[in-house]
C-alpha cells in the first residue's frame, strides 16, 4: 500500500493544519489504513439490508469517516481527540482530494457531518434522499481512497 504523492500546495495546507493543531503528525500506519478501508467497505456492503433511513445515513457517514481515517494513517497524520475531530477529517479529505474526481465528495463529507450532528444531537429526521446521498458520497470516497492508497 503506497499513497499517491501530495502536491506542494496540499503539503502546505496540511502543514497549516498541523500548525493550527487540527492535525498531528505520526508514523505511517498502513495496517491501520487497510483496516479502516475494510471497515468502510463492510459498512457500505451492509447498507442495502438496513431499513431505517437514519441508521443507513449514520452507517454511511461512519464509512466516509473511516475512509478519512484510513487516508490520515497512510499519509502519517492523525486528528486530535475531542471537539473538531470530525471536522478535521473533512478538512483533510478536502486537501487530499483537491483537483481529483473525488473533490466534491470530500466537500460533501462536511454536509454529511452536519446532517449526522443534527441527527445525533438534535434528533432531526433523515430522509431517504439524504441517506442515499450519504451512501453515494461514502462510496465515492472509498473508491478514490482505494485508488489513492495503493
Amino acid at each position: 500500500m503506497k499513497q499517491t504523492d501530495l502536491s506542494p500546495d496540499a503539503q502546505a495546507h496540511l502543514s497549516g493544519l498541523v500548525a493550527a493543531n487540527r492535525l498531528h503528525t505520526c508514523p505511517v500506519d498502513l495496517p491501520k489504513a487497510r483496516r479502516f478501508l475494510s471497515q468502510a467497505a463492510d459498512a457500505l456492503a451492509e447498507l442495502p439490508r438496513i431499513r431505517a433511513t437514519a441508521v443507513r445515513a449514520d452507517t454511511a457517514y461512519n464509512a466516509a469517516h473511516d475512509v478519512g481515517e484510513a487516508l490520515l494513517a497512510s499519509y502519517a497524520y492523525r486528528t486530535g481527540s475531542g471537539a473538531g475531530h470530525h471536522a478535521a477529517v473533512g478538512l483533510f479529505l478536502s486537501v487530499v482530494f483537491a483537483g481529483t474526481p473525488a473533490q466534491q465528495a470530500a466537500r460533501d463529507f462536511n454536509v454529511l457531518r452536519d446532517a449526522r450532528n443534527q441527527l445525533r444531537y438534535q434528533a432531526k429526521p433523515i430522509g431517504a434522499a439524504q441517506a442515499a446521498f450519504a451512501a453515494a458520497t461514502a462510496a465515492t470516497l472509498l473508491d478514490h481512497a482505494r485508488a489513492t492508497v495503493q
